[in-house]
This record gives structure tokens, sequence and C-alpha cells, in this order.
């Protein structure tokens, strides 16, 4: 029943809060004091009491065999009950996310960032025999080096594309499109100092609001349509995934590409790309007609290995 908290929470905190909910109005007041991580702490603790109430409900449909029915035999379901909730909630992608960037806009702080492993694995719990099982099949390794050239480029990553496709409504094909276009088919990536990859798939920059770690490189900008070289500042991740999620949420969060977006539901990869450009993602006065044309590519990569 491990739990995260803050450094300065007592561990008697730490061990009551998937049932104290004294100790959850706690951490909630907490995370009022500017403090992104405790909001994050206090969205997880919310999922964990959900996910308790769901699984005690299940439990409940569930047909008794008598054998351990009673007082010790219901003590000890409510017990694994509690830690398995404890160990499902925070995952990447589930509730404690959005129930932490809304109790950031709530209380005026600033939003919380999510890492995401770089795979789509969860972790393994233990059953009352005590035999562990693994909570999701076929983990999808996302930081292997893509390889170099189109159809590989497209094979190697296709499988995360569709996940985040899924969540965010861009099709998959356009991404890897976009990621294609950006790094040359993984033959220019944006490199570490260290020549290690970057995994910035899509050329976005690290802005005043990034957080994270920074990629610095020379890179071609054109200015009144001239191209120049310039050095400037990329986002860098711990995996693909994580940066095929944050072009996700930069399309569908940030208000300037709203019509982008709308216009992705549409599949039209010309339509699209024009969106972009307009919205200013790329200075290239050519970007649109490039970018299309990786789009159309790179779908029939995806139909050619179907």
């Amino acid at each position: 029943m491990a739990l995260t908290l803050p450094s300065s929470a007592p561990s008697s905190a730490r061990q009551a809060l998937a049932v104290d909910t004294r100790s959850l109005n706690s951490l909630k007041l907490e995370a009022g004091q500017n403090s992104p991580d405790a909001a994050k702490e206090a969205a997880k603790q919310f999922e964990s009491l959900f996910m308790r109430e769901l699984i005690k409900s299940m439990r409940e449909a569930t047909m008794k065999s008598g054998l351990l029915d009673g007082a010790q035999g219901d003590l000890g379901s409510d017990m694994l009950d509690q830690q398995l909730s404890v160990q499902m909630s925070g995952q990447p992608g589930g509730l404690s996310e959005a129930i932490a960037r809304q109790l950031s806009r709530q209380m005026g702080v600033a939003e919380p960032t999510f890492s995401v492993p770089s795979t789509l694995s969860l972790p393994q719990v233990t059953g009352r025999a005590g035999v562990a099982t693994k909570a999701a099949v076929s983990p999808i390794n996302t930081t292997t080096p893509a390889p170099k050239g189109r159809d590989d480029f497209v094979q190697h990553l296709s499988s995360t594309a569709e996940a985040v496709a899924k969540e965010s409504g861009i099709p998959a094909s356009f991404m890897l499109g976009q990621a294609g276009h950006e790094t040359g088919w993984g033959r220019s990536e944006i490199r570490n100092k260290d020549g290690s990859t970057s995994f910035n798939l899509f050329g976005i920059k690290a802005g005043k609001g990034w957080t994270g770690k920074v990629a610095e490189v020379t890179t071609t900008e054109y200015i009144n349509g001239v191209p120049r070289k310039v050095v400037a500042k990329f986002r860098a991740y711990d995996s693909y995934e994580d940066s095929f999620r944050d072009y996700a949420r930069l399309i569908t969060d940030n208000p300037r590409y709203e019509k982008a977006q709308a216009t992705a539901r549409t599949g039209s990869a010309v339509a699209y790309a024009a969106e972009l450009q307009k919205a200013g993602y790329a200075t290239d006065p050519e970007y649109a007609r490039k970018l299309s044309g990786a789009i159309q590519s790179a779908l029939r990569a995806q139909k050619a290995q179907a």
C-alpha cells in the first residue's frame, strides 16, 4: 500500500489516505498552496476512493462460495480491496489526471504535468493466492530508436499513434505523416548534446511554460520567407509515446489549433495541414503542401502493412 506523498506528510497520513476522508481533505487544502504536486496526490486519492467503491460493488455482485463468509473473511476482502484501489489509482491517462487538472483550474494553480511511461503496461498486483497477474497485456516499447526510412518508421510507431488517435481524435496517419515530415522519416531527429534522441517527433519548441527536459539545436526558420539557421530550444521526452501525447494535447487543448482539430475529424489531410499552417505551427511557407504529402505517404505505408 505504498503511496507517494510530499516528504512533509507524516507516515500515518500516507497509510490513511485511501480510507480516511479527513486526511484526504487535508491534502486537498495543501494543494491550494500553489502546489501542482499536492493537487496530483489529492486527485490520486480521490481516484483511489472511487476505485475502492467500484471494487466493493463488483465483489458484492459476485456470488460467494461460503468458504470465507464471516467477519474475518470480510475484513480480509476489505483490506485486499483497499490495497488494489491504491495500486490501481494514479495510472497514466486515468481518472486522477483529469481530477488533478480540474482541481488546479478551480484553485488557480499551475496545472500539473504528467510523465507518461514508455510502455502501455500496468504494474502487477497480487491476488488472494499470492500469484502475480498483469493488469495489461502486450506492452509497447516506445524508447527504442525509430528506424530510418518511411516504411520501417511508420511500422515502428503505428501502434503508439493508433493508441493516441483513439484518445485524441487525431487520425494516426496525420500524426505519423507529420512525425515523418519533421524527422525526415527518422533520418534527422532532434538530438540531445550527447547524441541521444530527444524523442521529439513533431518539432515542438520549449516555450516559457515548458518545465521538462530541453534539447538545444540549430534549425532552419523562415524569416520574411527567407530561410535562416538559428539556435532553438526544443522539448525533450522520455519516449516516443510522450511525444505523441504531448502533440495531441497541444492540438486539442490550445485554442490556437481549434480549427485544425475540427478539420482532423473530417479526414482531410490537405485541410488539416492548411489549418496548421494558418495557425502558425511552422514558418515554412510551403509547410501545408509538404505536410499533406507526408500524411498521404504515411497512409499508403499503413495500408501496405495492413
